[in-house]
């Protein structure tokens, strides 16, 4: 079967064929882990596990790749600014590293809820340093470097196809506007690839060794002098992706994902540090999802209008009606949030559930239907099309359960779970769940989420959906 993805390093639809027969590798770029994720930022990760799921439907072996991110992301691509873990570790009192670990489980947690499957590696960039530090000494040794006051940046000058995947030219990018420009710098795009614990970032917890690699704790920082000599410092940003990547899936790979706002910046220095360290093309596809808006806007965190899980679970909402929402759109166009449109979207799931449990269970798999069910999802990953394939399969006298549930396993409805009917509650469990009621009555969400958690300790799950309140064993 003929299958195009929309490259976005060409900007056209282009004929997909692996590096590797039969088999696809994948990276996407992960989370910075240091406040709880956002409805916008699973829209990414959907598209992501929609990508994965429909090449293994199409006949792959597919190996991905999602990094966390809990060091060196600064809160401005200007490479200035906090880190936004020792940010996150401020506003909060702990430590940037228990930052990271309270949000990645959460992110994590989420991920679950969404039944988005783990990738095959998920590679943190605190514990991949010296990969990190390897890859900028090779671009050092190659003359793609030079070092300032606060740090080593990489010379975009040095490399000729800069600005292939944005379409923008080095001589276009305003000082300023990609990154504002220090006296230090040779040219506006030029990125860091290590900063020093000097400066504003003096006080900087998560610091290094350049040399040696290892890690140091802030009783051992050193005078500026010594700083400097021992270039004791963090990883930029962009650097992690590219050793992360390069470990797990070697100097090139297949499908590079993520949103569209890391095109200009992120992932332009992806490929100019990567494939200036290797002298080999980086990625074949780059794939890129458009953004999550409200009443046409972007989502911020100073317009009050980010959602989490937790917000959506608090109106009544499952996660899986979240992830109908997304997959009812193609990815590459923009999405506009609304409760009315996240309402028909539950009501279709809750729809498309009970028609499955009323298909009889026997049946042979109607191949006719699952070949026009992949040809949609070969033409750019065309969930919409996919769905509308669903639903006309419904209508047709022979439907089974069977044939709807390998559509599942790409949709990642769920379609086919059993509820365990064993689960009695007992006479405590019951007092909480008629607590949790009132308070959610009374709009005492805390409350709801704290009765939330205990039944999460216990092994149990509250699923919240219109049609009603159902208890779950927790899965595994």
């Amino acid at each position: 079967m003929l299958i195009q993805f929309f490259n976005s390093l060409g900007r056209k639809k282009e004929v997909f064929e692996s590096l590797e027969k039969n088999r696809v590798k994948i990276y996407s770029c992960g989370p910075t882990v240091y406040a709880s994720p956002h409805i916008g930022n699973f829209r990414a990760f959907i598209f992501a596990d929609l990508l994965r799921r429909s090449l293994e439907f199409l006949g792959f072996e597919v190996e991905s790749v999602m990094n966390i991110t809990d060091v060196g992301h600064l809160v401005s691509d200007s490479d200035s600014g906090e880190d936004k873990l020792e940010k996150g570790a401020a506003r909060e009192g702990i430590s940037p590293l228990a930052i990271a670990r309270k949000y990645e489980k959460e992110f994590l947690d989420d991920l679950e809820k969404l039944n988005i499957e783990k990738p095959t590696y998920l590679p943190r960039a605190s514990e991949h340093i010296g990969e990190q530090i390897e890859l900028i000494k090779t671009l050092g040794k190659k003359g793609f470097t030079y070092e300032t006051s606060d740090g080593i940046y990489f010379d975009t000058s040095k490399f000729a196809n800069y600005g292939a995947l944005s379409g923008q030219k080095i001589e276009d990018k305003e000082a300023g506007a990609r990154v504002a420009v220090k006296s230090e710098k040779r040219n506006p795009a030029d990125f860091a690839l290590w900063k020093f614990c000097v400066g504003e970032n003096e006080k900087h917890i998560l610091c290094w060794n350049f040399e040696s690699g290892k890690q140091l704790s802030d009783k051992n920082l050193r005078s500026e002098a010594e700083t400097r000599k021992a270039k004791i410092g963090f990883p930029g940003w962009h650097i992690e992706c590219s050793a992360m990547s390069m470990k797990y899936l070697g100097a090139s790979f297949d499908i590079h994902t993520g949103g569209v706002d890391h095109i200009p910046v992120h992932h332009e220095n992806e490929i100019a540090q990567s494939e200036a360290a290797t002298g080999q093309k980086f990625v074949n596809f780059w794939l890129h999802n458009e953004f999550l808006t409200i009443d046409g806007g972007k989502m911020s965190k100073s317009l009050g209008n980010l959602f989490t899980l937790a917000d959506l679970a608090a109106k009544d909402f499952e996660p899986l009606a979240f992830r109908y929402f997304c997959l009812n759109s193609n990815y590459r166009g923009k999405l506009n949030f609304s409760w009315e449109a996240l309402q028909n979207a539950q009501n279709s799931l809750e729809k498309l559930r009970s028609a499955f449990q009323k298909l009889p269970s026997t049946g042979a798999i109607d191949q006719f239907e699952l070949e026009k069910f992949g040809v949609a999802l070969a033409d750019d990953l065309n969930s919409p099309r996919a769905l509308a394939v669903v639903w006309d399969y419904l209508k047709k006298p022979d439907a089974n359960q069977a044939t709807l549930a390998k559509f599942d396993e790409v949709l990642g409805f769920d379609l086919a779970r059993e509820e365990d009917a064993s689960v009695e509650l007992s006479a405590e469990q019951q007092k909480l769940l008629t607590e949790r009621a009132t308070a959610r009555a009374e709009k005492d969400f805390a409350k709801s989420d704290e009765i939330r958690a205990k039944f999460a300790e216990m092994g149990l799950e509250i699923e919240d959906a219109k049609s009603g309140e159902q208890i779950v064993r927790k899965k595994n």
